[in-house]
């Protein structure tokens, strides 16, 4: 039971001495494992996320004039 305990201590120390270069060490070989998408998918990814901003853009534009509208009714208040 000691003998685990130990190993464990030991394993935990060498992790923590490696510091910074086994750190990018890892990033690098985690980085040469990334799959990544082509122009044309890059492009498309692309496409959708702006076309989703500008759906909830005006969504929330949306929502907020009709709220603004329902308080202005519902308070009487006119601006100018």
């Amino acid at each position: 039971m000691a003998n685990k305990e130990q190993a464990k201590k030991a394993a935990v120390a060498k992790a923590k001495k490696g510091g910074a270069k086994e750190y990018f060490k890892g990033v690098k070989l985690e980085m040469s494992k990334v799959v990544w998408p082509t122009k044309k998918e890059l492009g498309s990814f692309t496409a959708v996320v702006i076309a989703t901003c500008v759906v909830f853009a005006l969504g929330f534009w949306l929502i907020d004039t009709g709220v603004l509208a329902a308080l202005r009714e519902i308070l009487g208040i006119t601006l100018n």
